[in-house]
């Protein structure tokens, strides 16, 4: 059942700007899943299932893994960054990302997603990103990184 219900939630999201658990939960009871609040949380925490800024100031869900349709997952991340990253500073070891209100989470699991070596780990507030780096060195190495994810995006 779990398999089945997760599989529906990425068919939605995919297929809907959904932007809202409360929105999710409709329409999987509209297709005969019984959910709850807390099924749907863990569901898009399993799912690695985060928001991604669309227009006009909205959100949407969007399920942040390994792209098989061929795209490339970098771009797809690159994507989340440029959209949501308002800017970036080091203060020794630690990378301080400020993104629009809302969006820090997408751009912590983009981060993670992308997989650099020299981060080992990120928080997210609302819309500040904390990345902890090996070194002072490494982080603004990691900078440098970032920005050009994001400058590959914008060509």
């Amino acid at each position: 059942m779990k398999n089945k219900r997760q599989s529906k939630i990425i068919d939605l999201i995919s297929n809907n700007e959904i932007g809202t658990q409360d929105e999710l939960a409709f329409l999987l009871k509209e297709a005969g899943f019984k959910v709850t609040q807390a099924t749907i949380s863990r569901d898009i925490r399993e799912l690695k299932i985060t928001k991604m800024p669309i227009e006009k100031g909205r959100q949407r869900y969007v399920a942040i893994s390994r792209d098989n349709a061929g795209n490339s997952s970098r771009d797809r991340y690159g994507r989340i960054l440029k959209d949501a990253l308002v800017s970036m500073d080091t203060a020794q070891n630690i990378l301080v990302i400020r993104t629009s209100a809302g969006m820090a989470m997408a751009v912590a699991a983009a981060i993670d997603a992308i997989q650099i070596p020299s981060i080992v780990g990120s928080l997210a507030g609302d819309d500040t990103v904390f990345c902890a780096v090996k070194s002072a060195e490494e982080a603004s190495d990691v900078l440098v990184q970032i920005n050009a994810i994001v400058r590959d995006e914008e060509e």
